[in-house]
């Protein structure tokens, strides 16, 4: 509890205080039997918040995850390819000539780190490859995430880990089959690359490859049956975006559009975002404004922390976990 003790100690008012008010929040909604959704948009996975992530899916604190194509894919790419990565601490001041450098280097900036393309991207290709092109040839058909299990699991790149794999956070989903939602999984890396195969003829079914409207239907499915009055499913989302806008459609959808009145609302709704309240922007609505959406309720517990999600994230899940 030394973390816990600290932060209840020193964060007391402002964003420090509505951290501790949503971290309290999360753990009242698990011990009251409810199940939690994470989030994931901007670039978490690089950030390595999987060293946080990993252990609150081991400790069954999360039930199911919504992310980005680029979280699913950069987590794996860090797994595998972490000793060269390059940071940049001074990334604000790079000219146009530096940036081309990297470029010339194959080396794709995040901010103040810059992903080896040939080490990870290339490198993870190559492997998901043969398992599109397998589930091409036999008519079959699955999620971005499952092709993603199916590689972790196969124990195919072990010999290429660079990180200790504890701290991969879809290495311990793939193990518990936990399940994942991966909105406009296109808009990513492999994403672009999976669309080149297809031009290509590397693949003949473009829909080999599950995609969004189908993730949809999955997740009506699962929120159905995981969503009770007595057992509600919270929403932690982390960042705005496609991420969080997608899923936590699904209860208004179920409602307006299948008419099943019975299915309860989030039961717990927390946003950590540096996106301050603007005309028309999703990342920055105050989270009262998903009430006339049929989003929220009048009694859903309601948080905003406006932070930095890679500062604020592993200390909110610190006290979930109760370190």
């Amino acid at each position: 509890m030394e973390i816990t003790n600290f932060l209840k100690h020193h964060y007391r008012h402002f964003n420090a205080a509505a951290l501790i008010d949503a971290a309290d929040a999360y753990k009242a909604h698990l011990d009251a039997n409810g199940k939690m959704m994470i989030t994931l948009a901007g670039a978490m996975s690089t950030a390595e918040l999987g060293i946080s992530l990993a252990e609150m899916i081991r400790q069954d604190k999360v039930q199911i995850i919504t992310c980005t194509g680029a979280n699913l894919e950069e987590d794996i790419f860090n797994l595998v390819a972490h000793d060269y990565y390059e940071r940049i601490p001074n990334y604000r001041d790079l000219s146009p000539s530096q940036e081309q450098d990297l470029l010339d280097r194959h080396m794709n900036r995040v901010t103040d780190t810059c992903i080896p393309e040939m080490e990870a991207m290339r490198r993870i290709e190559d492997v998901i490859l043969q398992e599109w092109q397998r589930a091409d040839q036999a008519g079959e058909h699955y999620f971005p995430h499952e092709f993603f299990y199916k590689v972790l699991l196969s124990g195919k790149l072990e010999k290429d880990y660079q990180i200790d794999p504890k701290n991969s956070w879809l290495l311990e989903a793939a193990k518990k089959n936990l399940p994942i939602i991966v909105p406009g999984w296109e808009d990513s890396t492999l994403g672009n690359m999976y669309a080149g195969h297809c031009i290509s003829g590397d693949i003949k079914d473009v829909h080999t490859v599950k995609g969004g409207i189908q993730y949809m239907i999955y997740l009506a499915d699962w929120y159905t049956e995981n969503a009770k009055e007595e057992s509600k499913v919270g929403f932690f989302q982390i960042g705005g975006g496609i991420a969080g806008d997608f899923p936590i459609c699904v209860v208004p959808m179920l409602h307006q559009d299948l008419q099943r009145d019975s299915v309860p609302l989030w039961g717990y709704f927390c946003q950590i975002s540096d996106s301050t309240t603007s005309y028309g922007s999703y990342s920055g609505a105050v989270p009262n404004e998903k009430i006339t959406w049929g989003k929220l309720g009048l009694d859903t517990p309601k948080f905003i922390i406006e932070s930095d999600a890679t500062i604020v994230a592993p200390l909110v899940f610190a006290i979930v976990l109760g370190q």
